[in-house]
């Protein structure tokens, strides 16, 4: 017995164990009155679903409807009952730690039993011939189909297995008006909740449920039945599209758009009627494959945007590597800073410590002192002690005063230095101002120039020239310098000329060098060659093709010569060919520029 049991569902769990079989459905009827009198949403009637659950009271009622009708005390009503009262104990009920079972083992047992009490329901409403006797069997398939929807809107896992159950085929199959227009009713009711699962089922299922509804559509006389086949079938164009495009594409159902046209909607249903029909018309197929390509878009730039994230992530780990070593290089900044602190502090702490022992040492020095003088020198001795503290007192002050002094002076300090720094550099910056003032000043003539100084210049000039006689040239040696000068600046202008179309030959190898260096960096391997690929690297160049086709000749003997003879070698040896095998080779090499022999 658990603690906070409900005492009507304990003593109602001991009377069905205690009682025969045959009276268990009955006793289990009292669960309704026990329901329906506790308040909806309360917290206790969430505590009484868990004590039933818990005393497997509603196993039992599982076993009560997978029996035989005619062997239960009540028939259809006892067992309508039992159904409602098993739908509202599985809704808003918590099983805590058998979860599992509940809800892969229980829910969807209870599903299947509700379907195959409604195909029996089915069976008896068929085969009976009174209409009282049809209208209580329609009743209680009312209340079992209610059920069965109230356990799916509570539970809408359970969607796709009522959908796939060959019992709700075969209810979906019927060809009575009143039974058809009710399953189709619920399944309605049912895509409403969530209509994802419709396409979650098997494709033979699905095609099965659109084929019955079709067929209901097109060929029941009943208007009833007509008008729920529509409106089904109309949620399930509009809830999917790929239900639409199945529609209208699939050859299945080729030309239903021309028999639906054929039909003869009633007033109940003409609107939903007209719906379907432009529904199927090419004009929204292809606003649907729009939105179609549309979606497809959407999913490639979703995927395209999944793998963009999980690059980044795949990056994560270094980051975090990163992340953590920073952080520990500075918690182990910290712990040394706070290590430091406590030696610092532990210093101190000693330090005091060493000065406390100190003064007590020099104080018991002091006494010992003073038991040796003279009572006659004490007070002498005090004088002097005295003097000495007072001379200590007034150096630590005036040290502390200058200190303060200092710091106060400081800031002028500074700034005199900087003024010592800066005169210098200001007075070498005006100097040279003033040089370059004067370099550039434009010429005011000589002004201390008179006319002796003038005079004793011009003789100056003419005793120079006097001493100095100039070299006379005749016209035809200036001519012969004058073409000698002419033939040396032709012959610079056309050397110039020569080394410009070398320096632009230069350039042009060095560009041609980039270029291969560049293509051989981008080049595919021998595996990913394809077409003409490989001829863009051959050599123009018969020493490089020569040398190319050398080293190729010495791998490849190096690779076919046996083991016994590489015991010797070294990796980077290399191994000597005949000149004559190099020639033969040449006179077949095809060098790119070249015409082939």
């Amino acid at each position: 017995m658990k603690p906070g049991t409900d005492p009507r569902i304990l003593s109602l769990a001991a009377e069905v164990a205690k009682s025969p079989e045959q009276n268990v459905p009955v006793i289990l009827l009292k669960l309704k009155e026990i329901i329906n009198n506790t308040p909806l949403g309360s917290s206790e009637l969430k505590k009484i679903k868990q004590d039933i659950y818990c005393y497997d009271l509603i196993r039992y009622c599982l076993l009560v409807l997978s029996q035989d009708c005619s062997r239960i005390q009540g028939g259809w009503t006892t067992i309508s009952q039992l159904t409602q009262i098993l739908s509202h104990c599985c809704v808003g009920l918590e099983p805590g730690e058998d979860a599992e079972e509940f809800y892969n083992e229980l829910l969807p047992s209870a599903a299947e039993n509700f379907l195959i009490l409604g195909r029996q329901l089915q069976t008896c409403f068929i085969n009976a011939a009174k209409g009282e006797e049809k209208d209580e069997l329609l009743h209680f398939f009312h209340i079992v189909t209610d059920s069965l929807f109230w356990l799916v809107g509570g539970h809408v896992q359970l969607i796709q297995n009522v959908l796939q159950s060959d019992h709700f085929l075969h209810l979906l199959q019927t060809d009575n008006v009143q039974i058809g227009s009710t399953v189709m009713n619920m399944v309605q009711n049912i895509l409403q909740i969530n209509s994802g699962d419709l396409l979650r089922i098997e494709a033979k299922t699905l095609h099965s449920i659109l084929d019955e509804v079709i067929f209901k559509l097109l060929s029941t006389p009943s208007p009833v039945l007509r008008s729920t086949a529509t409106k089904l079938l109309l949620l399930m164009a509009e809830s999917h599209q790929e239900i639409l495009i199945l529609l209208r594409l699939s050859a299945c159902y080729k030309g239903l758009r021309s028999l639906l046209n054929k039909q003869k909607p009633g007033i109940e249903f003409r609107h939903e009627f007209r719906q379907l029909i432009s529904l199927l018309s090419p004009k929204v197929y292809q606003e649907v494959e729009e939105q179609k390509l549309h979606q497809a878009a959407c999913l490639i730039q979703a995927y395209w945007k999944g793998f963009q994230t999980r690059k980044r992530l795949k990056k994560l780990p270094s980051a975090v590597i990163t992340l953590q070593r920073n952080f520990r290089f500075k918690r182990a900044k910290i712990l040394l800073k706070l290590k430091r602190q406590k030696e610092e502090e532990y210093n101190r702490l000693q330090l005091q410590l060493e000065q406390q022992r100190a003064m007590r040492l020099s104080r018991e020095v002091r006494l010992n002192m003073l038991e040796i003088v003279h009572p006659g020198q004490v007070e002498k001795h005090n004088r002097e002690i005295e003097e000495k503290s007072a001379l200590i007192i007034q150096k630590h002050w005036r040290g502390y005063r200058e200190r303060k002094n200092f710091h106060q002076q400081k800031p002028s300090l500074v700034e005199y230095k900087a003024a010592v720094t800066l005169l210098p550099q200001a007075l070498k910056f005006l100097a040279k101002r003033r040089t370059k003032k004067k370099l550039f000043a434009p010429w005011q003539g000589l002004r201390e120039l008179t006319d002796a100084r003038r005079v004793e210049l011009k003789q100056h000039v003419d005793d120079y020239v006097r001493r100095h006689p100039s070299s006379q040239m005749s016209d035809v040696a200036s001519r012969e310098l004058h073409s000698q000068a002419q033939e040396r600046l032709q012959h610079y202008f056309m050397g110039r000329a020569l080394e410009d179309r070398a320096q632009q030959h230069r350039d042009a190898l060095k560009a041609q060098i980039s270029t291969n260096i560049e293509q051989l960096m981008k080049a595919p391997s021998l595996k990913e060659a394809e077409g003409k690929e490989p001829e863009l690297f051959l050599s123009r160049s018969r020493p490089v093709a020569a040398k190319a086709k050398q080293a190729h000749l010495t791998t490849l003997k190096h690779i076919q010569a046996p083991w016994w003879k590489k015991l010797g070698e070294e990796a980077g040896d290399e191994i000597d060919v005949p000149k004559d095998e190099l020639s033969i080779e040449l006179g077949t090499l095809f060098i790119g520029g070249t015409k082939p022999p």
